[in-house]
């Protein structure tokens, strides 16, 4: 089983720690360093072991996941440029915005990157997590990182020129999710219900309605009995009924067509972040 070096112990690494070793990771393979004392905290919390030198926490890591600011990276792989040349261990990064190919300039020659992109639902075991690996890594380096990743949710291989659609599809849109949970339930409160227990009244609805697109998808076999998104729709919607009038209505105010803009604006801005 592989030793997991983490350096930083933020919201995103705290996560991931968790997951794993609820997954059954030893904590004795769980390594945590930070320039704080979040990683002290987050061992004395979980088990995992505290490293406070991060080149003694290279040295003994078969993967080494950076789970850092971004603009902090550059000055942290330099100053383990001689233990991560020494270890040569498979670097895991979720360092927001960072290429595989701009951290490969960061690290020793050939070193093997992984970049991963998980979503907040990690904290709560129900990531949306993108997958991309860099030039040098090869499909057991992407099979390790997903190994990893899942156990904070589902993964996703993708090229990596997609990572910013992906930010629109997963890393933004919880918001726009809980906005629509917001807009519903103050719909509910219009209509003389408390607010929170509109609010729990939605919430397990929009959780029932994914887990439902989720089965059907999962439902799609070589006959194609999955449904889609649009015919599931049309199951909920009967003739001249109330649902109907309802997405009637959400179109005439245009909202399909302000979601696919906030999408765009999205990826056109986190395009806009990496240039």
């Amino acid at each position: 089983m592989a030793v997991y070096g983490f350096i930083g112990a933020g919201n995103m690494a705290e996560a991931i720690v968790r997951g794993t070793i609820a997954a059954g990771t030893p904590t004795t393979d769980v390594l945590l360093t930070s320039a704080h004392d979040s990683a002290s905290r987050l061992a004395a919390a979980t088990g995992a072991r505290h490293v406070p030198a991060p080149a003694d926490l290279v040295a003994a890591s078969d993967v080494v996941v950076l789970a850092v600011k971004p603009h902090v990276v550059p000055e942290v792989l330099e100053s383990l440029a001689d233990a991560l040349a020494a270890r040569r261990p498979l670097v895991l990064s979720i360092a927001a915005g960072l290429s595989t190919e701009r951290l490969a300039q960061m690290l020793p020659p050939r070193a093997r990157v992984v970049r991963a992109m998980p979503n907040m639902a990690a904290a709560v075991g129900q990531s949306m997590t993108a997958l991309a690996a860099g030039a040098t890594a090869d499909a057991a380096d992407l099979e390790t990182a997903r190994a990893l990743m899942s156990t904070v949710g589902r993964t996703v291989v993708l090229a990596e020129k997609d990572f910013s659609a992906f930010t629109a599809l997963a890393g933004s849109s919880p918001a726009f999710v809980f906005q629509f949970i917001e807009a519903l339930a103050r719909g509910g409160v219009a209509a003389g219900i408390p607010k929170a227990q509109a609010v729990q009244i939605v919430t397990q609805a929009v959780l029932g309605s994914a887990l439902t697109v989720q089965a059907e998808a999962a439902d799609t076999g070589d006959a194609g009995r999955g449904r889609t998104p649009a015919d599931l729709i049309d199951a909920v919607s009967s003739p001249g009924g109330t649902t109907v009038a309802g997405l009637v209505a959400l179109e005439r105010a245009g909202f399909s067509a302000a979601v696919v803009d906030g999408v765009q604006a999205t990826i056109a801005r986190d395009r806009a972040l990496g240039a």
